[in-house]
């Protein structure tokens, strides 16, 4: 069954939030530390202080309730999704999914370019958001993908596209591989490509140059990931009891993944943070870390790829055409890891492009 869902978090835990905030214990700081000890002190003040006397999380509650959401249950799991359709009624349906420390907000901005063309479901992974914590093993890029072609089942749809980046890249792939059928086509806007000794292809200077980056990334695995990898519920506990700890959770990883000429306000930022405090899925969320790298399947489906030159890596393209089969690929000189927030406009029109050639080629 699928009900409609209505965004109305009680005032009670509003209120608490701002408690929190006042009674926030500091640490020291070096001084002039800069980044070299992690986020900078002053800017976090910054952000805990006009999260707790600027902004106003009913006026984005509000904007966010302009949208048609709903939930439905799948495999015991509770599933939120956003549900647009295009004037167009017979438009291809897509299902947008995103990663972490991410949400469905992060498609906000090309829900009306990308309707224009197609009817889009925007779902809120289990652990995340507003599908709320999960409670059992097993909520794998996998299982995941399954909930999702059976969530676009119970709406009707018998061929749709999946596009998504971070752990939505994964599960839209997964997707791909579960519900071949069904999946016209895969469009990613992150593709790690890991370096391949074994590999017979020939690799320009420039994607040397990304293989390192990779290569100095897999020598050094970035502090979150181990955390939220090994131990999910131990740093659960810290970003469930601290409104700044969690803030700063995710904060960090806006600051560092995006282009620095990137624009995502203060007010975006934390409606996304708010997002996982009101909805209490920091160590839910953090378990797909743990979850994720369990197994995987050969996705079979034509895959687009648009590469952001300042994501966390950039996809070689000789690698990725090994393990899937690329039918576009785009390079943005600009825009990070939250593509679609950062650049909605480009990110649109590629998504456009590639799901109307995968219509084209239906129509041949």
């Amino acid at each position: 069954m699928i009900e409609p869902f209505r965004i109305d978090v009680p005032q009670a835990d509003l209120d608490d939030l701002t408690d929190r905030l006042v009674r926030t214990r500091w640490p020291n700081e070096i001084t002039d530390a800069g980044w070299d000890y992690g986020f900078p002190l002053a800017r976090l003040k910054e952000l805990a202080g006009y999260w707790r006397t600027g902004y106003d999380w009913r006026h984005h509650e509000a904007k966010l309730n302009e949208l048609a959401h709903f939930t439905t249950e799948i495999d015991g799991q509770n599933i939120h999704f956003v549900h647009v359709r295009s004037s167009k009624p017979n438009a291809l349906a897509l299902i947008l999914t995103h990663g972490w420390p991410g949400s469905f907000l992060e498609f906000l901005d090309v829900i009306e370019p990308l309707s224009r063309d197609f009817h889009l479901v925007i779902p809120s992974i289990p652990g995340y958001g507003f599908s709320g914590p999960t409670r059992e093993r097993g909520w794998d890029v996998v299982h995941v993908a399954r909930a999702w072609a059976e969530l676009m089942r119970r709406l009707g749809y018998q061929r749709y596209g999946a596009q998504g980046g971070d752990f939505g890249a994964g599960i839209s792939l997964a997707l791909g591989a579960v519900a071949p059928e069904r999946v016209v086509g895969v469009h990613v806007n992150y593709l790690p490509t890991r370096p391949a000794p074994e590999a017979d292809v020939e690799l320009s200077a420039a994607d040397e140059a990304r293989l390192d980056k990779v290569r100095r990334l897999l020598e050094n695995r970035p502090p979150y990931q181990a955390l939220q990898a090994l131990t999910p519920q131990t740093i659960g506990y810290a970003l469930t009891d601290s409104p700044v700890g969690q803030l700063v959770w995710i904060a960090e990883r806006f600051a560092q993944w995006t282009d620095p000429a990137s624009r995502i306000s203060d007010d975006r930022l934390l409606t996304n943070v708010s997002l996982y405090w009101l909805t209490n899925t920091a160590a839910s969320s953090a378990r797909l870390h743990h979850e994720a790298a369990r197994r995987s399947e050969p996705c079979p489906v034509p895959v687009g790829v648009a590469v952001f030159a300042h994501d966390i890596t950039q996809s070689v393209r000789p690698l990725a055409e090994r393990l899937y089969d690329v039918r576009h690929w785009s390079e943005f000189e600009r825009g990070g890891h939250f593509a679609a927030m950062e650049a909605p406009e480009p990110l649109a029109e590629d998504v456009r492009a590639f799901f109307l050639d995968r219509i084209a080629d239906r129509s041949r």
